[in-house]
Parts: C-alpha cells; sequence; structure tokens
C-alpha cells in the first residue's frame, strides 16, 4: 500500500479551508464578507482567520472607511501554494475515488 499523503492540518479545519477557497476566488474580502459566505460567528472567524494569518497564508489590512472600521484579507503565494499542495494532497489520498 503507498505511503498515504500528509494533509495541511492549517488548511483541513473546515472553516479554514473555506476561507482559503473563497480568498483565491478574488483579490480581497471584508471580514463581514467572510462572515456572511461561511455563517461563522465573529469570535469564531476571527480566529481561524488568525491562524491562516499566523501561517503566512493570508495578509489582512486594517483601515477606517467613513469613522468605520474595515478588515481586509488577502490570500499570499505562500497561501496559494499551500492550498494547491492541499489539494493534490487530497486528490493523491482520494485516488481513483475522484475523477479528474
Amino acid at each position: 500500500m503507498p505511503e498515504l499523503p500528509e494533509l495541511n492540518p492549517v488548511i483541513h479545519g473546515k472553516l479554514r479551508l473555506a476561507l482559503l477557497s473563497l480568498l483565491v476566488g478574488v483579490e480581497e474580502a471584508e471580514f463581514t464578507w467572510l462572515r456572511s459566505k461561511t455563517g461563522s460567528t465573529d469570535g469564531n472567524l476571527g480566529a481561524q482567520l488568525l491562524k491562516l494569518e499566523e501561517a503566512g497564508y493570508v495578509a489582512v489590512e486594517k483601515k477606517f472607511v467613513m469613522r468605520k472600521p474595515q478588515t481586509l484579507y488577502r490570500i499570499t503565494e505562500n497561501g496559494r501554494q499551500a492550498l494547491a499542495e492541499y489539494v493534490q494532497a487530497l486528490k493523491q489520498l482520494l485516488g481513483s475515488a475522484i475523477t479528474t
């Protein structure tokens, strides 16, 4: 039996995978948009985005727009690479169960 690939534990969390999947398709996204798309609570979303930021997978920019705070997230090149590697490992793990 071939050795099973290791899935990146930072990405493997359901919400973190969803966040990277959303961010890979946009230039940047507001915290509120990510919350709406994922249906997550503010606290959980913030904690998961922090884990991705600490891993170097997302970058954050905080600013004020008309005196209101705005937090923007974007996927980094490291994040794109890690997500691509995760998807490749998942394909390898699933093997013939999926079609390419």
